[in-house]
């Protein structure tokens, strides 16, 4: 587990933590907004989006250096990006649409060295300043600042949260509320009983293994002050660029408007 983790021990301590999400952003200076606005972490979606990898490293390396927790929901089933993202100074990566307790075993194994994975070795990382750093003081030291978060969107993965959260390597678990309630046939449907028995049947997972679950794609506030109850720790992902671009220019031109 990623013990040494600021933005974990944050959680654990039971304090309101904030993602801010990037999907639309190609500069740093959306990282520099997330840190200003009061935000501890940044989520980079290369899921939906067409941002490079390059550039999802910049704004990880940006984030890190401000002191925020950067994170990549990588694209579905696309292991290889792990490491490369890793190396880039991105410290957590979040894994969509997993189903099975062997797809979250290599997805763990992929953002660990050996002896718990198999990350591939180098000894220049951006959190050590790009200087060499041997094996015997970088390995075990990125192994605990990664955070390993497994996104269940599907009634599978639901079914499977159990031995999911029990892997090693898994730090975090995660129910993506948009595509499971559209899995559940009740798309949308945020306040609906089939969601939230899933919530809870992960949320008793996650405490019997000691670890952490966040939900996402839920913005009603009276629905999220009831998920605590239920497991769900306290960070919260505020938005995505698009849609705050979106707020924010339909508020400016309504001025004009009127």
């Amino acid at each position: 587990m990623a013990d040494g983790s600021p933005f974990l021990a944050r959680l654990r301590a039971g304090e309101p933590t904030l993602l801010l999400g990037l999907r639309s952003s190609r500069t740093p200076d959306a990282a520099r907004v997330a840190k200003a606005t009061g935000h501890h972490g940044v989520l980079i979606d290369l899921e939906h989006s067409t941002m490079s990898l390059d550039t999802a490293g910049l704004l990880a390396s940006t984030a890190a250096d401000l002191g925020l927790t950067p994170f990549v929901r990588i694209p579905e089933r696309e292991y290889g990006t792990i490491g490369r993202l890793l190396d880039t100074g991105v410290h957590g990566i979040v894994a969509p649409r997993v189903e099975t307790v062997a797809d979250a075993e290599l997805i763990s194994r992929a953002c660990r060295f050996p002896p718990r994975g198999q990350r591939s070795q180098l000894a220049m990382v951006p959190q050590y300043g790009m200087r060499p750093t041997p094996a015997r003081e970088l390995n075990p030291a990125l192994d605990d600042l990664t955070i390993v978060q497994i996104l269940l969107e599907t009634p599978d993965g639901v079914r499977n949260a159990d031995a999911i959260a029990a892997l090693d390597g898994v730090d975090m678990l995660a129910i993506g509320a948009n595509d499971l309630t559209a899995e559940l046939g009740v798309p949308g449907q945020y306040g609906h009983p089939e969601l939230r028995a899933a919530i809870a049947a992960v949320g008793e997972a996650c405490r019997r293994h000691g670890k952490l679950l966040m939900v996402g794609g839920i913005s009603d506030r009276a629905v999220l002050d009831s998920l605590p109850a239920l497991g769900v720790s306290p960070v919260h992902l505020t938005g995505f660029d698009t849609e705050l671009l979106y707020s924010a220019a339909h508020s400016r031109a309504a001025t004009f408007l009127t």
